[in-house]
């Protein structure tokens, strides 16, 4: 690309944004769009920061967009897919983020650009831990006291409307990683505690949110920082969470507070919760979420829509619609020759139990799947959008429908429509399975288990690759020969061998189970 302004044919108009232009490969450039006039370098350089290093900018103030350059191809993508389900505000305007055709920006000899590398060099510095945040925070309180707890407590006044733990995870996710929340009623006020990954995300997550109505004209955040410094979570359930450990039990609905907290809080009170299974609600994204700078963050909550559990109190608040937690999951942009429901079933079950699978009979590029909960939708959703399936990049959002129908007696279906909900390849059927502790993102390098004792490592080898894969690298683990690494050519080459090769008898009445590993070999 030349030092000239890159070419922007690919998406400012609004027209071709609503018809959802066909996503282009997945490039460490991103195109950024609506980007309000007066936004400062800096600004736009802290929406990529969370998820990576940013290594170049350029701003077409004219045009009303940007371009950053990320230091690899894996942030960049992370940064598209967190931002594709929940959308980037700055100066409380939305933003939109796609992959550009350009694969590196060539700025030197460019107006401006001594001014961007300063931008660049402060922001990446700062989220790096290198610099305190005093220069830039004009807050109230003097920006970061040092040893600043990670921890918030929360009050919700003029509680007209049940506030769930799950609205407070998706308040506050905007600002950070959100580790833990504990939700209790004391001095006949609802109060939570959470605990975000870095005390920054608190810091940002007050500034912004001390004084917000959650829903319209009611519900009113108090936030102030804890004393405590982290959050001990016993139970997983509607009133306290720890989206770090997807196994623990969900007890009796009760939250159980450490005996330091008890006295730090006072007994907790039990609000009869109007959310009926509500318990496992995981975080849509189990990584750095943006944590924009102080200048970036919406003056408002946005319009949050209540879940249509909430209105089993029988209470209604006009011109606000109800919406409902799905799990069912629309997938787009399949390849129609090559998909099957058991396909898709295979990939999915990775993140849940999948129940059932449609292939829409009229427009095959699209399937709908109905996960277990919306917990395990989430996670799918998190962890599959913009992968690449069968050579095309796939999108995955949350449906409106609530279930997938099954097809009536006599209806012509082509099989397109399976019911899984009594399969036993379910991963996650039992309380507390380890499987729960081993969901990570598709990866190049797959985790082999269930291996009978005889199988030798040239054996898996040339089953993947007479398959047609190919074969970096294996290793058997050394404490267990029933578990094994095998690293493919590329993350796409994985995800096809895991749908191809999970559950492929070995023989000795084993069969091969497969899932994506964190590790390389």
């Amino acid at each position: 690309m030349s030092s000239s302004t890159p070419s922007t044919a690919n998406g400012t108009d609004d027209k071709t944004y609503k018809g959802e232009r066909s996503p282009c490969d997945p490039s460490r450039v991103l195109h950024i769009r609506r980007v309000p006039i007066e936004v400062s370098e800096a600004e736009v350089i802290s929406l990529g920061v969370p998820f990576g290093k940013v290594t170049n900018l350029l701003m077409l103030k004219g045009k009303n967009q940007a371009f950053i350059e990320m230091a690899s191809e894996e942030a960049a993508i992370t940064m598209v897919n967190y931002y594709t389900t929940a959308t980037p505000h700055v100066r409380n305007q939305p933003v939109y983020i796609q992959y550009s055709n350009h694969r590196e920006l060539k700025t030197d000899n460019l107006p401006n650009q001594g001014r961007v590398q300063a931008a660049l060099q402060a922001v990446n510095a700062m989220h790096s831990g290198n610099m305190t945040l005093s220069g830039t925070a004009t807050a109230s309180d003097g920006g970061m006291m040092p040893g600043q707890s990670p921890v918030l407590r929360l009050i919700v006044e003029n509680l007209y409307y049940p506030v769930s733990l799950e609205v407070l995870h998706q308040i506050f996710s905007k600002f950070g990683t959100v580790l833990k929340i504990i939700t209790f009623t004391k001095n006949n006020q609802f109060q939570a505690l959470l605990q975000y990954a870095d005390p920054m995300n608190a810091h940002h997550a007050k500034m912004a949110l001390d004084g917000q109505n959650i829903y319209n004209g009611c519900c009113t955040l108090r936030v102030e920082f804890s004393k405590l410094t982290s959050l001990n979570v016993k139970y997983n359930n509607d009133k306290s969470r720890d989206f770090t450990r997807l196994d623990l039990p969900s007890g009796d609905g009760q939250p159980t507070l450490d005996p330091s907290m008890q006295t730090a809080f006072g007994a907790p009170g039990i609000i009869s919760s109007p959310y009926p299974g509500a318990a496992g609600f995981a975080p849509a994204i189990g990584f750095h979420q943006a944590g924009l700078s102080m200048q970036t963050m919406p003056g408002a909550l946005g319009p949050l829509t209540i879940p249509s559990s909430a209105m089993t109190g029988r209470m209604t608040i006009h011109g606000m619609a109800p919406t409902t937690i799905h799990s069912v999951l629309l997938v787009s942009n399949l390849n129609p020759e090559s998909i099957t429901p058991h396909g898709l079933f295979i990939l999915f079950g990775v993140y849940g139990d999948v129940h059932r699978v449609k292939i829409l009979f009229n427009k095959k590029e699209n399937a709908l799947i109905q996960m277990a909960d919306a917990t395990q939708a989430q996670l799918a959703m998190s962890h599959l959008n913009g992968q690449r399936l069968h050579g095309k990049v796939i999108r995955v959002t949350i449906s409106k429908h609530q279930t997938v129908q099954l097809p009536r007696e006599g209806q012509e279906d082509q099989g397109l429509t399976k019911d899984f909900s009594g399969s036993p390849l379910h991963r996650f059927k039992k309380p507390g399975s380890k499987n729960f502790q081993n969901i990570f993102p598709p990866s190049a390098t797959l985790h082999l288990s269930n291996i009978p004792p005889s199988t030798t490592d040239d054996f898996l080898k040339d089953l993947f690759a007479s398959s047609g894969y190919t074969v970096k690298a294996f290793k058997f683990f050394q404490k267990d020969r029933k578990m094994a690494l095998i690293q493919l050519g590329s993350v796409e080459e994985a995800i096809q061998a895991l749908i191809d090769l999970h559950n492929h008898d070995l023989g000795e009445n084993h069969h091969l189970r497969v899932s994506f590993s964190k590790s390389t070999i």
